[in-house]
This record gives C-alpha cells, sequence and structure tokens, in this order.
C-alpha cells in the first residue's frame, strides 16, 4: 500500500515519525494540498471510522503537531476516516488514548486493512515501535475483522465503557 503524507513541517524534527518514513523511503511526503494524493485520509475530525471496506491503495496522513490538528488543517481531496480508539506507544504521548503519532496512526490503519507486515516494518524504525503493536493487538485484530465502520465503532464502544 502507498502512504502518503501531508507534511506540515511544524513538530521538532528530530521526534518527527513522518520524516523518519521518508529518510527510509517507507513514506513520501508532500509540502501542500494539490501534490497529496487522492485516497483514504486518516482524519481525527471525520465522521466515520475506519474499517477493513475502506482499504484502498493509498493511504493519507496529515502530519502536524496537536495543538495545530484543527478540523480546518484536514482540508485534503479523498475518503476521510477517523481511526478507532487505539493507545499511544510513543514517548510523549505513552498510555494516552487517541495521541498517536503519524506513524503510529498509519500502521494501525495498515493493521486494519490486514497489512500487518507493512504495519511492523514502518513501525521497526521506531525503539518504541513493536510496543505500539502490543499494547493495542487485541482491538487492531478485533477492527481488522469487522465488516463495516458500524461494527468498528460497537467494538470501539466497548473499549471507551472499560475506561470509564
Amino acid at each position: 500500500m502507498e502512504l502518503h503524507i501531508r507534511y506540515e513541517g511544524d513538530d521538532d524534527p528530530d521526534k518527527c515519525t513522518a520524516r523518519r518514513l521518508a529518510k527510509f523511503d517507507l513514506a513520501e511526503l508532500h509540502r501542500s494540498h494539490r501534490a497529496t494524493p487522492y485516497g483514504v485520509v486518516l482524519n481525527p475530525h471525520a465522521e466515520q471510522a475506519l474499517s477493513p471496506a475502506d482499504r484502498t491503495e493509498t493511504l493519507v496522513a496529515l502530519d502536524c503537531s496537536w495543538e495545530s490538528a484543527g478540523e480546518a488543517r484536514f482540508s485534503l481531496p479523498g475518503e476521510h476516516r477517523a481511526l478507532p480508539y487505539l493507545v499511544a506507544a510513543n514517548p510523549v504521548n505513552f498510555g494516552r488514548p487517541m495521541k498517536l503519532t503519524t506513524v503510529e496512526a498509519m500502521a494501525a490503519a495498515l493493521a486494519i486493512f490486514g497489512e500487518w507486515e507493512q504495519a511492523e516494518e514502518i513501525l521497526s524504525k521506531f525503539t518504541w515501535g513493536h510496543t505500539f503493536l502490543e499494547m493495542n493487538e487485541e482491538p487492531l485484530r478485533r477492527y481488522s475483522e469487522c465488516a463495516d465502520s458500524t461494527a468498528v465503532v460497537e467494538i470501539q464502544q466497548e473499549y471507551l465503557d472499560r475506561g470509564q
């Protein structure tokens, strides 16, 4: 699956997971909306959850700081989908739900699409990468077995209810 990242460049370059993916030719960075190809766009503000039914050849993420990740920044062309409940393993937001890095978000989408090897490959470039898949193995497997977004949301609700 092709991985594309609309790169804003507003994060610390030393902690930027998108730049590292590009360095290893695992994803292509784009500096403008116009240059970013059409595909499934990972968008935390999307109204529909990502499911295996959304599988495509082109996966797009926006790489920007969480402070500037407002809805307006996600005006990329494509089918916008939100990732379901997952927990971050990155050092900055470890253990925090839904505060994923770009590589974690892309790996999660790949796993939901059944592309586990590619998810492992992109996470292998980070010392903490394997931890993300380990921490989220159960929900990712369950999400990857869903027929559609509705089923993903039902499973997500189980995890949300456990946290309360």
